[in-house]
């Protein structure tokens, strides 16, 4: 039912594509990441919590299509659905149906529950497209609210010493998590303005997250003990040098690794990732039943060889366009 092309994932007798890199006539997106979402299609089938975020980065006049969760539709035979993954707000996994053949492309997802979205749902089938961003045995995340309180307890150590915290996160997914976790009787939050805009899009759907923008209006010797969360790219920038003096800290699922940390640059690593670590990867395919599957986004080879020895699934590895280490990774 589904091919693997040059375009992206394919789905000939719907005449659909899944999470496309080049544009096409029309498009089913699993989440708002730049590496799923991308600008250029005649239109755009998502979850009704991810639409803002696709018209805040591709422009308010795109077509899009919003469907709830399990909220099925069908197109030239093929029953198509949305299902969460548990990745961000609004990120789904895609069921097809045609003909007594169920596929499901995962895009990204974690089992962790992150209050935020939607947890994830395992989805039976007979082909399962998985991805394997921290597909490898090193990888064993450290239980979500355990870092949320070092995360507290850093800025509380650093506000006592009169420093500020700057902490980076992706701007869509990651940062919105941590603001629902801090405790804000240490101090006051402020945003880099890519969080910002990403949060005021999630506010038309009723989403609230503590925090002030930063403009350049604002005093910045008026920000003292003071949490700043902001996304990765603003290391080494004239915006982070004005809030000196301050201690800094990067929240991802890389930080794992050793020396991940020194090579970023930062004083702090905290391992929280929106992906799967290997555990969930294992369950998540078992969960499907999953006669086949196919795997992709990360280390494909060494996933899927361990499927195809210890699970004795059929296994192929699908290398995507643009999947090696994307925004949504971080």
């Amino acid at each position: 039912m589904l091919k693997f092309t040059e375009r992206g994932i394919y789905c000939p007798p719907a005449d659909m594509y899944i999470d496309p890199w080049e544009p096409v006539e029309k498009a089913i997106v699993t989440h708002g990441h730049s590496d799923h979402a991308r600008w250029g299609m005649g239109r755009y089938l998502c979850h009704a919590h991810t639409a803002p975020i696709l018209r805040l980065r591709l422009g308010t006049d795109i077509a899009t299509q919003e469907v709830e969760y399990g909220e099925t539709i069908t197109v030239n035979g093929v029953r198509i659905s949305l299902h969460p993954a548990g990745h961000i707000i609004g990120s789904a996994q895609i069921r097809l149906e045609y003909r007594g053949e169920i596929w499901v492309v995962s895009g990204d997802y974690k089992l962790v529950q992150d209050s935020l979205s939607v947890p994830y749902e395992p989805i039976p089938c007979h082909q399962f497209v998985t991805e394997s961003t921290f597909g490898l045995p090193i990888y064993q995340f450290p239980d979500p609210a355990s870092v949320f309180q070092e995360i507290n307890a850093w800025w509380e150590r650093n506000a006592s010493e009169g420093l500020n915290s700057v902490l980076l996160g992706y701007a869509l997914g990651k940062s919105q998590t941590i603001l629902t976790q801090l405790n804000t009787t240490i101090g006051p939050v402020f945003l880099h303005g890519a969080v910002a805009n990403v949060n005021a899009a999630l506010g038309e759907i009723g989403y609230e997250f503590p925090g002030e923008r930063v403009t350049p209006e604002t005093d910045r010797k008026s920000i003292t003990s003071a949490m700043i969360v902001a996304p990765p790219s603003v290391l080494g920038s004239p915006w982070l040098r004005k809030l000196t003096p301050y201690r800094i800290a990067l929240c991802s699922g890389w930080m794992q690794l050793r020396g991940a940390r020194r090579r970023r640059g930062v004083d702090r690593g905290f391992v929280l990732s929106d992906h799967c670590d290997w555990q969930q990867l294992n369950r998540a395919v078992a969960a499907t039943g999953a006669e086949t599957v196919y795997v992709t986004h990360g280390y494909e080879a060494p996933f899927a060889r361990w499927l195809r020895e210890q699970m004795r699934l059929q296994v192929h590895e699908v290398h995507l366009q643009g999947t090696e280490v994307a925004e949504g990774d971080l």
